[in-house]
């Protein structure tokens, strides 16, 4: 993909007006990776330290999703953005920062322990919501990565069913940061396998990022998590 960057211009989407952002991609761009991505695959546009005007311009080509790292820069953004924004937390959530992203937060991505799981079941209850979750599985070869094992997927799985305010969706995993395709095609293989027997009925299985994931969907991903493709290198 051949990204443009742009003029500053003022954004305006509906009553929504923000000065000063960069477009980063162009409609025809951006309507070309959906393309690629197939009617089966959700697009998250990952606008993790990205100012909120970047987001308003794919808001504006028509793009609802999107991921951030971290809480109080999703706080902010939320807060200032169109109400139809479907917010994913994709990072490393902490159990003492789950209450300020529960009201408004679409999808949690990276649920990495039950103690955690159990939190967002306690804040979620609170506020009369039911609030999805996907579980994070460790798959990459670098030990730095968040994750449950395979016999942690199994506990939490089973746990899970206690509780009333979280629903499991699915599994999510990110690959060795390696140029070895074979590798990361067999890591994310492993993981849909244990999608398949997890959530037999189907299930959310977000993998693949924007260098890898072309390699997520032949390997079965639904949901692909994407940033620099979209909005450029990160700040």
């Amino acid at each position: 993909m051949v990204l443009a960057h742009g003029p500053v211009v003022t954004a305006r989407i509906g009553i929504f007006a923000l000065d000063n952002f960069h477009m980063t991609i162009t409609i025809e761009n951006y309507r070309s990776l959906l393309g690629r991505l197939g009617a089966g695959v959700q697009l998250v546009a990952v606008s993790k330290t990205k100012p909120a005007a970047d987001i308003l311009a794919l808001y504006g080509m028509g793009q609802r999703d999107f991921g951030e790292n971290y809480v109080q820069q999703l706080v902010d953004k939320a807060g200032q953005l169109p109400a139809d924004i479907r917010w994913h937390f994709i990072g490393h959530l902490q159990t003492n920062k789950v209450k300020a992203v529960i009201p408004f937060v679409h999808l949690i991505h990276a649920v990495d322990s039950i103690r955690l799981l159990r939190e967002i079941d306690k804040q979620a209850a609170l506020t009369g919501r039911v609030v999805d979750v996907l579980l994070q599985v460790h798959i990459a070869r670098e030990e730095t990565k968040f994750g449950l094992d395979a016999g942690e997927v199994a506990e939490v799985v089973e746990q899970s069913g206690s509780l009333k305010s979280v629903r499991v969706r699915g599994l999510m995993g990110m690959a060795s940061n390696t140029g070895d395709v074979e590798i990361v095609r067999e890591e994310f293989r492993g993981l849909k396998e244990m999608l398949d027997r997890y959530f037999p009925g189907g299930g959310i299985l977000s993998m693949g990022m924007s260098a890898d994931y072309e390699i997520a969907i032949e390997e079965g991903s639904n949901m692909v998590r994407i940033g620099s493709l979209l909005f450029g290198d990160r700040d």
